[in-house]
């Protein structure tokens, strides 16, 4: 990442994480006034009524501000809402195939597609196939990506940021601590789940990482 660059933020949602109490879409309002680039709901076991409606609040909070919604795996709703994005596992529909959906003028203007990778020719492959971002991980180790391996670590991380042009954003274990050692080996930015949601002062959070180096 260019010095001059500000890191892209991503917060990726988790209700199961905040508990049956919490209030999510607070959450998401909180982070998108706290200005972060993109906003992840990624909600995979909402059923699809209830996954509408939160997307579309969420879309509705960050509106106004310079967040960007952006809805995993449900190109559909990602539409319905009108979302800014989707954001694609490794099981989702293929990037090649949205993307070629969007080169036929079907998407919205500045629709994003981003894609999760876990290797090097995964990342490869979603850029060439027209991916505009990835987010690659788990970079440290972490309970929610433990299903995905062990951590990949900053060597591996700095080899695929030198590899593909598209921006890669770390997931996985990324702290207030490591954010710069993340930066410094070639992301453009940082994904996370608990550093946002779990913040008691999400704006001192992202005023921190932004300055990052």
């Amino acid at each position: 990442m260019p010095p001059e660059a500000k890191p892209l933020l991503c917060y990726v949602t988790d209700r199961r994480a905040l508990g049956a109490e919490a209030d999510l879409l607070a959450v998401i309002r909180r982070t998108a006034v706290a200005s972060v680039d993109w906003i992840q709901i990624r909600e995979k076991d909402l059923p699809t009524r209830d996954l509408l409606e939160l997307a579309r609040g969420a879309v509705e909070a960050a509106h106004g501000s310079a967040t960007r919604i952006l809805v995993n795996d449900r190109l559909d709703v990602a539409l319905a809402t009108g979302a800014a994005g989707v954001h694609l596992a490794e099981t989702s529909l293929p990037v090649a195939a949205v993307a070629g959906w969007r080169r036929a003028g079907h998407a919205p203007t500045g629709f994003l597609i981003g894609a999760s990778c876990h290797s090097l020719a995964a990342v490869v492959e979603v850029e060439r196939a027209g991916a505009d971002y990835a987010f690659f991980g788990p970079v440290f180790a972490t309970p929610s990506k433990a299903a995905f391996g062990p951590p990949q670590g900053l060597d591996r991380l700095g080899e695929v940021c030198r590899r593909v042009r598209i921006p890669v954003l770390a997931i996985g274990g990324v702290t207030l601590e490591n954010t710069a050692q993340c930066l410094a080996s070639g992301a453009a930015g940082i994904a996370a789940i608990r550093l946002f949601q779990e913040s008691a002062d999400v704006a001192a959070v992202v005023a921190q990482l932004r300055s990052a180096r």
